[in-house]
């Protein structure tokens, strides 16, 4: 089911009053509403994955169980091990193993020989990689004794599969989320205001700016050799606010559809486009993602303690990890080692942690010299993402080599300025323009909205000019959300 179709506006309403009507004394009936809520919501799309789900957290919950009631450390490690095996197991399986048998037959062609492997014809479940190190995170807490292991089988299943954050995040750890599965929560009005605007906020990020910024990137990608080169790194930048709106705005409606119901979830996005340099990218882009590889992978290798080979090592596991989570396709790979060669100098520097603050804190406009460092920040992420929507090496490759050779200053000019002007519209080019406006002047809150500090005349404008931008704009095909494919 999608945030952004018909069927997910009468499924919220329904569950909302039978949670806040009905179930409201019984934190048990509440949570077996959510439960059956969230399998409703995940079944829509196939209900076969509601078995791998299940599954899946049958066995963490089995293993938690276990762990809670063992000391002896060497059944600990093999019960943790049993973990790591099956969800990692059935994530390649279903994720992985037809790019490892192409690339494996791939190999013995260049060596000139040929061979055939057999391909699966499978479907990625959606959300896979999302619940999978949701799961996990709670079988590592509970075997490092961080988290006492539930005892409650609702509780947890109700944690694996909580519809808002289910198929795209926020990645919730254990610790974080399942403890407020566990007391009772109290409908509060200003929370659930809070969270229709955040909903409202996300659903323009994602019919408005994601889904028509799609048409135009799609647009220049699929017919790249018949554009110019100031078009192509147009159709760049159009991509860069897609895949910005599409999976900003599922994070802000997923939180503030939990906030309705009482739950909150970790901030996802913080304004990364608004970084001075790629480290403080990292932190502000995709968070629960970057922060589960940071404690459960990049720490237990040694992180930064050790020396310059250990430094280099650990940034470039943790990058080319991190692409390869996002699709079984070179291109993942190679966006991530872009990456980590943009991280390293900063890290062998001992300047990546330089910008922690938000840009221009308490001021309404940045200095040059941060201007010069945002703007240098994203064209680099601009370049690298090239990467990541391209189908192939080929592919990115030939982009990026038909944008460096097709900038001619004044032909390429005035034909990107005809790109922008019959392609796009100057209406969409205004609104993406009040778009990044209204983002930063909320860049200091957890979404552009929460606190914008408008009195109530002015502040109900607002939202009935973004209500009415989503109807003149919108994109309602019901586009399926960038993330869901990972």
């Amino acid at each position: 089911m999608l945030f952004n179709s018909l069927e997910f506006a009468v499924f919220l309403p329904i569950v909302f009053l039978l949670y806040w009507f009905v179930t409201k004394n019984s934190i048990k009936q509440q949570n077996i509403l959510l439960l059956i809520a969230s399998y409703i919501f995940y079944g829509w799309w196939d209900w076969r994955f509601l078995g791998l789900i299940a599954f899946s957290s049958f066995v963490d919950f089995s293993i938690g169980k276990k762990l809670g009631k063992t000391s002896n450390e060497r059944s600990r490690k093999g019960l943790l091990y049993s973990s790591l095996f099956v969800n990692l197991g059935l994530l390649g399986l279903f994720k992985y193993y037809n790019f490892f048998a192409q690339s494996f037959a791939d190999a013995f062609t260049l060596l000139g020989s040929s061979i055939h492997v057999d391909r699966l014809n499978i479907v990625l479940p959606v959300g896979i990689s999302f619940y999978t190190f949701q799961t996990l995170s709670y079988t590592i807490d509970v075997y490092k004794k961080k988290l006492e292991p539930t005892e409650n089988s609702i509780d947890f299943f109700a944690f694996v599969s909580f519809f808002p954050q289910l198929v795209a995040g926020p990645i919730e750890r254990a610790t974080h989320l399942l403890p407020q599965f566990q007391k009772r929560r109290y409908f509060e009005y200003v929370k659930a205001v809070d969270g229709m605007r955040q909903i409202l906020w996300g659903l323009f990020k994602k019919v408005v700016i994601a889904d028509n910024c799609a048409y135009y990137a799609n647009l220049v990608f699929n017919n790249y050799e018949d554009y110019n080169g100031s078009s192509l790194l147009l159709g760049a930048i159009f991509f860069s606010f897609q895949i910005y709106g599409d999976f900003s705005g599922y994070s802000d409606i997923a939180i503030g559809t939990a906030r309705l119901f009482g739950f909150d979830l970790m901030q996802n996005f913080a304004f990364p486009y608004f970084s001075r340099d790629i480290a403080e990218f990292w932190r502000r882009w995709h968070i629960s993602l970057s922060t589960w590889f940071r404690d459960y992978l990049y720490i237990p290798l040694g992180g930064s303690k050790g020396g310059t080979w250990m430094k280099v090592r650990n940034t470039f596991i943790i990058f080319l990890v991190s692409g390869f989570w996002h699709g079984a396709n070179w291109t993942f790979i190679a966006w991530g080692a872009l990456n980590a060669i943009y991280f390293l100098p900063l890290l062998l520097l001992k300047q990546n942690r330089n910008n922690i603050e938000i840009v221009a804190k308490n001021r309404l406009l940045p200095n040059i010299k941060e201007l010069f460092q945002m703007a240098t920040t994203y064209f680099m992420v601009v370049i690298a993402w090239i990467f990541f929507r391209a189908e192939s090496i080929n592919h990115a490759i030939h982009y990026l080599y038909n944008m460096v050779i097709g900038l001619k200053l004044k032909k390429g000019y005035v034909e990107s300025l005809n790109f922008l002007y019959w392609e796009i519209g100057i209406a969409f080019l205004l609104v993406q323009t009040l778009f990044i406006i209204i983002e930063w002047i909320g860049r200091e809150n957890k979404y552009a909205l929460q606190n914008i500090g408008l009195n109530r005349i002015t502040r109900w404008s607002l939202y009935i000019s973004i209500g009415i931008g989503i109807a003149v704009f919108g994109n309602f095909s019901e586009t399926e959300f960038i993330y869901f494919a990972f």
